[in-house]
């Protein structure tokens, strides 16, 4: 049974009480709002100081006070009006805005959902004011300079959005988050946050690095890179959390565009795609990253709680911020190793740097293997130069192993080294099971698993050898595969048709819900096409033509060099695998292979004591 239709109603205007309750819907979420905003204004005002104060997680009670340059008296009633600021008067000044609030919103919408009360006092004024803003009396009151921001019992008015909130030990916990993000963002400014009556959180001012260390912990700090980059008119600037210590859930990504804390799917987009063969599985980066850009590149008046951004140039934003991430991870973990106070190893035999020892034959362990395996050099096909590669008949990947073969070491370099170089993976000692390599450094036990680390090392090679190349081999469908398709997907189709041939998908329209695939990557023969095409031409529509052909080209080169790569079970020498660290050592990216697991860890002399409980 269908429900009686309501009766019309003639089209009148909204009550003011009943705009600004609708509009405090929009900026007004939770408790932690009305701290974001408030302290949002502190920081406009020139704080120096900013303390925040709550009752009941905020529900109850949020005051915030400031040591910044006030309001005065005669701009006090004005302030609590519905779009009413200092801070833009033109829509030039919109369209470059340099502080945080702009839209003479948020006190207003705070008044509309609560019993507020504003204190502030000029440096030149006698006293300070206060301003009761339900009931508009204003009156003398007693503070120093700055202003003090009460807000008693948030939505008294609007009872059915307080049911919607969570605990109080909840709401206080969004409260401080976005204390935090407002401390990462200016270490300038001292901030202390009280709950019940208790100190939960202070941060005195101070440099920016130490402050993102008291904010975001010592152990994001170690697990952590420096990121500083130009890009054209962008400046990047934080830190990058390295591949091994990312974490399951997102919790740990700040983003600051303009000092602004923001949340934005092309930047975020962008870090991930930087960190895309380095993670396993579905774990999520840890980063803390400013982006310093012109105002008028960016408008940030797209949602009033001004957490979402638009820029005018996404693609060439994109590309630099994954740029600028991905030099940052470049460097492997293993010159970090090196401890300028470590002991170098003892000579052996002359070594120089970068050269692989000849061990004595003494030097080879006896491994108790079951049957004997074949040697590299003997499984191995030769290598023609460093730079050539090629995939040997029927066997789909490549030749590479033997790339690793260490050169002779020169008369001279070795008759120059006194000692042997403290090489960040130390020398190799034996190789356990067939699959993991022993190592000694100066710090102690290196342990490598030697197929993750040589299929970093082949994708690494083979990514520089097809920048020489515009395509990727197309092997023909015998029958070409028909799939039915979206109206977005058959625009791509027909506007990206080079992109997809350059990575080796000759893609056609059959009719107006058809596509019909004639060709696939030739390295890719056991691929599901429907689905690689539907993926293609999903990325194609999000992150453009040239990124994806990147992306498709190196998803290919690492599924060749995951079978390139050597295998587990193979007897490897000691001059095969002091080969192998040196090349590790030498190459980007190497402390993950290309599906995000770890290639080597280290052992400390610490922790081996530790194990055999010795100085105890």
């Amino acid at each position: 049974m269908n429900p009686a239709p309501a009766p019309r109603r003639r089209i009148r205007e909204l009550p003011d009480e009943l705009v600004s309750q609708i509009a405090a819907g929009e900026v007004v979420e939770r408790p932690a709002s009305v701290v974001r905003e408030l302290v949002d204004n502190a920081l406009d005002a020139g704080a120096t100081q900013v303390t925040v104060r709550l009752l009941a997680g905020g529900v109850r009670s949020i005051v915030v006070e400031d040591d910044g340059a006030g309001i005065e008296r005669a701009d006090l009633p004005l302030a609590l009006k519905r779009h009413a600021t200092s801070k833009i008067g033109s829509l030039a000044e919109l369209e470059s805005v340099a502080t945080m609030g702009f839209r003479g919103e948020a006190l207003a919408a705070i008044a509309s959902v609560s019993e507020m009360a504003v204190t502030t006092r000029t440096a030149d004024a006698e006293h300070a004011w206060r301003l009761h803003a339900r009931s508009g009396e204003l009156a003398p009151a007693a503070r120093g300079s700055g202003t003090t921001v009460e807000v008693q019992e948030l939505f008294f008015s609007t009872p059915a959005r307080r049911k919607f909130l969570k605990t109080d030990a909840t709401e206080f916990a969004h409260a401080l988050e976005a204390v935090r993000r407002h401390a990462l963002a200016r270490p300038d400014v001292g901030f202390a946050v009280w709950h019940e009556g208790r100190l939960a959180a202070q941060w005195r001012a101070a440099a920016p690095a130490q402050r993102w260390a008291d904010v975001l912990g010592a152990d994001f700090e170690a697990a952590s890179r420096t990121l500083q980059a130009q890009r054209g008119p962008l400046q990047l600037l934080g830190r990058v959390g390295q591949p091994e210590a990312a974490r399951a859930r997102a919790d740990l990504q700040y983003l600051f565009v303009n000092g602004r804390h923001v949340r934005d799917r092309l930047i975020a987009h962008a870090v991930r795609s930087a960190y895309e063969d380095q993670l396993h599985g579905s774990r999520q980066p840890a980063y803390l990253l400013f982006i310093t850009i012109a105002p008028e590149l960016v408008d940030v008046n797209v949602h009033p709680t001004k957490v979402e951004v638009r820029f005018r140039d996404g693609r060439a934003l994109h590309s630099a911020v994954r740029g600028a991430v991905e030099d940052a991870l470049a460097p492997t973990r293993a010159a970090a190793v090196a401890d300028t106070d470590a002991v170098p190893l003892p000579a052996i035999d002359g070594l120089a740097p970068r050269v692989a020892p000849a061990f004595a034959p003494a030097w080879q362990p006896s491994l108790a293997l079951a049957e004997p395996l074949p040697t590299a050099q003997e499984a191995a096909p030769a290598w023609r130069d460093a730079g050539a590669w090629r995939t040997p008949q029927g066997s789909g990947g490549l030749s590479t192993w033997a790339g690793l073969r260490a050169a002779p070491a020169e008369p001279a370099a070795a008759a120059a080294q006194d000692e042997a170089p403290a090489w960040p993976l130390g020398r190799a000692l034996a190789q356990v099971a067939g699959t993991y390599v022993l190592a000694e450094n100066a710090q102690g036990l290196v342990v490598v698993d030697m197929h993750a680390a040589h299929e970093r090392i082949v994708y690494e090679r083979l990514k520089r050898a097809a920048q020489a190349g515009d395509t990727l081999p197309a092997q023909p469908l015998l029958i070409p595969q028909a799939l039915s398709a979206t109206p977005a997907e058959i625009a791509t189709v027909e506007a990206e048709g080079p992109a997809l041939h350059a990575l080796g998908l000759d893609v056609g329209v059959l009719s107006a819900t058809t596509l019909v695939v004639r060709s696939r990557p030739a390295a890719l023969p056991d691929a599901d096409l429907a689905e690689l095409t539907r993926s293609v031409l999903a990325e194609l529509q999000d992150a453009g033509a040239s990124r994806v052909v990147q992306r498709a080209r190196d998803d290919i080169l690492a599924t060749m060099a995951c079978h390139g790569a050597v295998r587990a079970n193979r007897r490897l020498t000691l001059e095969e695998m002091n080969a192998l660290l040196r090349e590790m050592e030498a190459t980007e990216r190497a402390d993950t292979c290309n599906h995000g697991r770890p290639t080597w860890r280290q052992v400390t002399l610490k922790e081996l004591d530790a194990l055999f409980l010795r100085g105890r």
